[in-house]
């Protein structure tokens, strides 16, 4: 008996002598990158893309939207927006030249002032081309919401439509029907009213879709060029009485 038990103390002893197993270190984790660094871009392409990202953004808000939301909508401080835009003001002004500025082609008032051509396929072209600025989305929405909100971009656009185009379209309807130009009659009431009527008629083709969800017409193009056809046969009987000239 012992033996027995001095060979098992033995054992004990030498089993304490061993030294103690090391835990099995974790296999090393794959070595990750450091917080991914942001790129950077130069300066006039970061003013577009706030730019870009604040006409979306006012045109799902309307201009009552803050800055603050809008700079975390882009991702960027608020702090960044300022740097590129100091106030709100700065930034709708540089929206007004991108919506309403930018997208007016400068060919489009030299193929609609080209007499070699008659002026209802001039119309036609013109109206079908313009009708693409209205009918966007974005724009129709800024366009209604400045107006209610008050900002000055709706108003600086009718300024400029009502001076600019609907003038010359006029001036190019008396041409054509042989009628005294500006310097001899100044433009009528019935003939704003007619601009008036073409350019509502086309732009609230737009406003179904971006405003009121509703189907535009299967054909847009079909229905703005029955729009202008039917503007000129108008504009023909109110501008020329009986006994003038209706020319071409």
């Amino acid at each position: 008996m012992k033996d027995a038990m001095a060979t098992a103390m033995r054992r004990t002893t030498a089993e304490k002598s061993k030294p103690a197993k090391k835990p099995a270190r974790p296999a090393k984790a794959a070595t990750q990158p450091s917080a991914q660094r942001r790129t950077r871009l130069a300066p006039e392409e970061r003013s577009d893309l706030i730019v870009q990202g604040a006409i979306r953004f006012f045109a799902e808000r309307g201009f009552g939207g803050q800055t603050r939301e809008l700079a975390q909508q882009l991702g960027i401080t608020q702090g960044l927006l300022y740097r590129y835009f100091p106030t709100k003001d700065l930034l709708i002004e540089r929206i007004y030249e991108e919506l309403f500025v930018k997208r007016i082609k400068p060919e489009w008032e030299v193929r609609l002032l080209d007499r070699s051509e008659p002026l209802l396929p001039r119309l036609i072209r013109f109206y079908l081309d313009y009708a693409t600025v209205l009918h966007d989305y974005e724009w129709g929405r800024i366009y209604l919401y400045s107006g209610l909100g008050g900002a000055t971009i709706a108003k600086r656009f009718v300024h400029q439509v009502t001076q600019g185009l609907f003038r010359r379209v006029i001036a190019e309807l008396r041409h054509a029907f042989q009628l005294p130009d500006f310097a001899t009659a100044p433009m009528t009431e019935p003939e704003t009213e007619l601009m008036w009527s073409l350019h509502g008629s086309i732009f609230y083709i737009g406003i179904r879709v971006s405003v009121y969800e509703a189907a535009p017409p299967s054909d847009v193009p079909a229905t703005v060029r029955r729009l202008v056809e039917g503007f000129y046969d108008n504009a023909r009987a109110i501008m020329c009485p009986p006994g003038l000239s209706r020319g071409r």
